[in-house]
């Protein structure tokens, strides 16, 4: 196989959860050699989280922190202990990047902050993701991924207008962050190589919700500053009908219809001759009640004598935006992203081989490489600290006195 993007880019990782890992997850998959730093009592809290494999709470068994941490080397370290510290420099030594998520001012505590560490390795890039970044009144402030939705702006405009608001469901407002410290990260790295300096990436969550501008937001924003409203919640786009889910045979569809598409919503449908009549065509219908709840009935009957893959294809091939709404197991199956390599099995010591999502992207020559599975607590101890000159009776001592 070709050498991987990132092959001679080494990071050290000193992230948990998720926005953080998913950082270094993206760029360990390209090739970037992301030494994952655990505490020795336990690691990683996303260890804890659910799901577990066979549903059987281990510290080794979170698809979670599995998912998350392939492809990464993983060692233990005790930050609060002067050799654990010491230790640490020397591997800031070797390093290109830094990324770590502690609270704000606890790498300074340590004695690691990037001033510090800069004068080490004047090329070093450290990424250092907060809830509210580094500075400012809001620098200390707890929170959570809920917390930091609100704050952003988004939640305001999302959910039904007579109701409270509401979030993105789950975490994926962390994934978000994560790929944009990724961003932020490698931006910084290729200044350290073309310009030969390093410098301190302050990645704010919330102001990385609060720039990525998802949905509507940035049209709020803009809005707002034109005219000094805020816009009040909406349900959704609405552009007509057919438009969004529709139930089948063997489940649900995902239609995008409307006038723009209304000859090719027909065309799927067989053409009948009661879709033929001018009122459907009149500037007026697609926000005509009476219409739409016509055309629904019409199209239930349709779509329920065929299954969901049916309707899809029947449907884009009269060029129709329709989806199947699949279900993980569909996913996981599904010809089109198998062909593609998108899913990737992985041989874990102790879950054994599972599926799992692979790259975000292709590259044609440098390509994604599942090289390892999630690391053990401390399973690169050895082979880590052995390339810093340690010798296995001293990696023992390190072990006996906590320090690893």
């Amino acid at each position: 196989m070709p050498e991987q993007a990132l092959s001679d880019v080494r990071i050290l990782d000193l992230t948990q959860y998720i926005a953080g890992p998913f950082c270094t997850k993206l760029l360990a998959d390209f090739g970037a050699d992301v030494i994952k730093i655990e505490r020795p009592d336990g690691g990683d809290p996303a260890r804890r989280l659910r799901p577990f494999f066979k549903d059987e709470a281990h510290q080794e068994k979170s698809g979670l922190f599995l998912y998350l941490n392939m492809n990464k080397r993983g060692i233990t370290l005790n930050l609060k202990n002067a050799l654990g510290v010491k230790i640490f420099k020397e591997l800031v030594r070797q390093a290109d990047v830094v990324v770590e998520s502690f609270r704000p001012g606890v790498m300074a505590r340590l004695g690691l902050d990037y001033e510090t560490l800069e004068k080490l390795n004047p090329r070093l890039v450290m990424t250092s993701i907060s809830n509210f970044g580094q500075t400012g009144p809001y620098r200390d402030y707890k929170s959570s991924e809920l917390i930091l939705y609100g704050m952003g702006g988004e939640m305001y405009s999302s959910g039904l207008p007579d109701r409270e608001p509401v979030k993105n469901a789950e975490t994926v407002s962390l994934y978000q962050v994560g790929a944009a410290a990724a961003t932020g990260t490698m931006g910084a790295l290729l200044g350290s190589r073309l310009q030969g300096i390093g410098q301190h990436v302050d990645m704010s969550m919330q102001e990385a919700l609060t720039a990525a501008a998802p949905d509507r937001k940035s049209t709020v924003m803009i809005a707002y500053q034109f005219c000094g409203e805020i816009h009040p919640r909406f349900p959704g786009y609405e552009t007509g009908y057919p438009y969004g889910a529709h139930p089948t045979a063997d489940g649900y569809v995902e239609i995008f219809g409307g006038r723009a598409y209304w000859s090719r919503i027909v065309k799927m449908l067989g053409e009948p001759e009661i879709l033929k009549d001018p009122k459907w065509l009149e500037p007026t219908a697609q926000a005509n009640p009476a219409l739409k709840e016509e055309f629904e009935a019409l199209f239930l009957a349709w779509s329920m004598e065929r299954t969901k893959r049916q309707v899809m294809e029947e449907g884009q091939a009269a060029r129709a935006p329709v989806g199947a709404i699949l279900t993980i197991d569909e996913v996981i199956n599904d010809p089109h992203f198998n062909e593609r390599g998108l899913f990737i099995e992985v041989d874990h010591p102790v879950v054994g081989k599972l599926k799992y999502p692979g790259r975000p992207f292709i590259m044609s020559e440098t390509p994604f490489q599942a090289r390892r599975p999630a690391p053990l607590l401390g399973q690169h101890n050895e082979e880590v600290y052995g390339e810093l000159g340690y010798t296995g009776e001293e990696i023992a001592r390190l072990r006996e006195w906590g320090v690893i």
